[in-house]
C-alpha cells in the first residue's frame, strides 16, 4: 500500500473497487471541509442515481450534508433553445426529489458558474461527478481532475451494466451480448435512494438560481430558431408517467407493434434517457415487473430489453472507445473500402443540406420522417434508420452525407448529440456494428433500404397523414 493509499479511509478504498466508479483523482478527502459535493451534468435526476447513492454514503459516512451543483453551459456543443428548454423542465423535479432526500440542490448561470469556484465556495471534501463518453464532456472531466486540489470521482449513472466491464470497442452485439446478459443479474436490482442524514445548511443571500425561471435569459449567443415542443415535457415526473403508459398499454405489444411508425408502440424514453431524467434501470425494473405480474410476454420484455440494454450500451461503448464516432473515419475497413470503390457512382438526384433540412426531396415517407424530427423533436427508431440511408443515396459523397445526418439529428432531435443517435448513423451510413450485405450502386456492400419495401412493411398512408397533420 502507497502512502497516499494508507490516508485514504477504508470504507472509499472499498467504494472505488466498484467497476462503475472511475477515481480521477485520487486522495483523501479534505479536512475541516463542509460538504460532499455531487456535480451533476449527463444524470439529471434525484431518483435512481448511482451518483446521488455514492455522495449521501460518503457523506453519512464523514458526517457531511450533500449538495448537488448544477452549472448550466450557455454554449454546449450543438445545444438550442429546444434541448435548453427540455432541460429546463426537469430542474423542478431534481430539487424536488433530492428535497426529499434532504440534499440540496443548487443551479447556477453564466457568468458565476465556475466549478472550482463552487468548491471552495461551499468547502467541499470531495467531488463526485457522473459519466459521458462523449468527446467534449469527457474532455472536460479529464482537464477538471488536473486542475482540483481534492478526490474527484466519476460515476458511470447512465448504463445498466458498468462500461468499464468492456475495456474495449465490442464490433458487433451479438458478441457483446453473452457477457451484458451474463452481468445483468448482478446489475439489474434497485437501487437504495439513500437519504442524507445531515441537511445542508445554506449561507444567508447564498447565491442560486430559480429552478422554475428561464436559463437561457439573455444568452444573446444561443440558437433560437429551433423552437421548444409540446409532444414532450421534460423531467424525471413526465418520464415516469409515459413509462406507466408504456409499460400499462404498449408494452404488451411491443414485439410486434415496434417497426410501426404509424401506430405509438414505442417507450418515447430515447429524450428522458439522454438528459438522465431517468434511469435505463428504472425503465427496465418497470418492464420486468411486469413480466413477474404476468402483465407482458418474455418475447415483449426481451424485445424492449435488447433495445433499452443491448443496442444503447453498445453504442455507449462504441462512443468511448472509438474517437472518431460522428464521422466516416469511424467505419470498419470494409465499409471504407466499399464506400470508396463507389465514390464515382452517379448520384441523381444531390440535394443540399438547406433542401434536407426543408424536407424538400421527392421521397414523401423521407420527408415525413424529416418534419415528425422537425415539428416533434422525435423521430421513430425504424425511420431513422431509412432517413439516414437516403442520406447517402442523395448526398455527393459518404463523408458529406455523414455529416449532413449528424447535423440534422444533432439539431432538431431532443435526443441528439448522444451515442444512440451517432450510432444509428453509423450504423446506417458507415456499417457499423454490422456485416456486409450484396453490392449495389452507392452503397456498395453497406445495407440497403429501399422506400418501396420500408414503406410496404407498415401503413405508410397513414402516417404520411398525421404528420401532415402536425403542420
Amino acid at each position: 500500500m502507497t502512502a497516499l493509499q494508507s490516508e485514504i479511509p477504508a470504507f472509499l478504498q472499498k467504494l472505488a473497487q466498484n467497476p462503475r466508479i472511475t477515481v480521477r483523482r485520487p486522495g483523501a478527502p479534505l479536512k475541516g471541509s463542509k460538504c460532499i459535493l455531487y456535480w451533476m451534468q449527463r444524470a439529471q435526476r434525484g431518483l435512481d442515481n448511482p451518483a446521488v447513492d455514492l455522495a449521501v454514503a460518503i457523506g453519512n459516512e464523514l458526517g457531511l450534508p450533500v449538495i448537488a451543483y448544477f452549472s448550466v453551459i450557455s454554449s454546449f456543443p450543438h445545444a438550442n433553445l429546444r434541448h435548453y428548454a427540455f432541460l429546463n423542465q426537469g430542474l423542478a423535479d431534481i430539487e424536488e426529489d433530492l428535497a426529499e432526500r434532504n440534499i440540496t440542490f443548487v443551479v447556477r448561470r453564466p457568468p458565476n458558474h465556475s466549478l472550482e469556484t463552487f468548491l471552495n465556495e461551499v468547502r467541499a471534501a470531495m467531488v463526485i461527478g457522473d459519466e459521458n463518453p462523449c468527446r467534449e464532456p469527457e474532455r472536460w472531466r479529464k482537464v477538471l481532475a488536473k486542475r482540483l486540489s481534492l478526490p474527484f470521482w466519476t460515476v458511470d449513472a447512465d448504463v445498466v451494466v458498468p462500461s468499464s466491464l468492456f475495456p474495449k470497442h465490442q464490433y458487433m452485439l451479438h458478441i457483446m451480448r453473452p457477457r451484458l446478459n451474463a452481468a445483468l443479474p448482478q446489475y439489474l436490482k434497485p437501487l437504495p435512494n439513500l437519504t442524507a442524514d445531515h441537511a445542508w445548511p445554506a449561507p444567508r443571500n447564498f447565491e442560486r438560481f430559480p429552478v422554475r425561471s428561464d436559463i437561457t435569459q439573455g444568452w444573446r449567443e444561443l440558437d433560437r430558431t429551433i423552437k421548444p415542443v409540446d409532444h414532450f415535457t421534460g423531467g424525471t415526473h413526465a418520464a415516469l408517467k409515459r413509462l406507466r403508459h408504456f409499460v400499462d398499454h404498449l408494452l404488451p405489444g411491443y414485439d410486434t407493434q415496434r417497426n410501426h411508425p404509424e401506430v405509438d408502440g414505442t417507450s418515447q424514453m430515447s429524450p428522458y434517457l439522454h438528459f438522465g431524467h431517468i434511469s435505463p434501470l428504472t425503465v427496465a425494473l418497470a418492464v420486468d415487473k411486469a413480466l413477474k405480474q404476468g402483465g407482458v410476454s418474455q418475447t415483449a420484455r426481451d424485445s424492449f430489453i435488447d433495445e433499452l440494454i443491448g443496442w444503447r450500451e453498445l453504442s455507449v461503448n462504441f462512443v468511448k472507445y472509438v474517437p472518431n464516432y460522428d464521422s466516416i473515419e469511424c467505419a470498419p475497413e470494409w465499409a471504407q473500402r466499399t464506400l470508396r470503390e463507389h465514390a464515382s457512382d452517379l448520384r441523381d438526384p444531390i440535394y443540399t443540406l438547406d433542401q434536407l433540412e426543408r424536407a424538400e426531396t421527392y421521397d414523401e415517407l423521407w420527408n415525413a420522417a424529416q418534419l415528425q424530427m422537425v415539428r416533434t423533436g422525435w423521430m421513430h427508431n425504424y425511420l431513422r434508420m431509412y432517413w439516414a440511408k437516403k442520406i447517402l443515396e442523395w448526398s455527393a459523397n459518404p463523408a458529406k452525407a455523414w455529416e449532413y445526418a449528424v447535423i440534422l439529428n444533432d439539431k432538431y432531435e431532443l435526443d441528439g448529440r448522444d451515442p444512440n443517435g451517432y450510432s444509428g448513423i453509423a450504423w446506417a451510413i458507415g456499417g457499423v456494428h454490422d456485416r456486409p450485405w450484396f453490392d449495389r450502386p452507392i452503397f456498395g456492400t453497406i445495407r440497403y433500404m429501399s422506400g418501396a419495401s420500408t414503406g410496404k412493411k407498415f401503413d405508410s398512408r397513414r402516417y404520411l397523414r398525421q404528420i401532415a397533420d402536425l403542420a
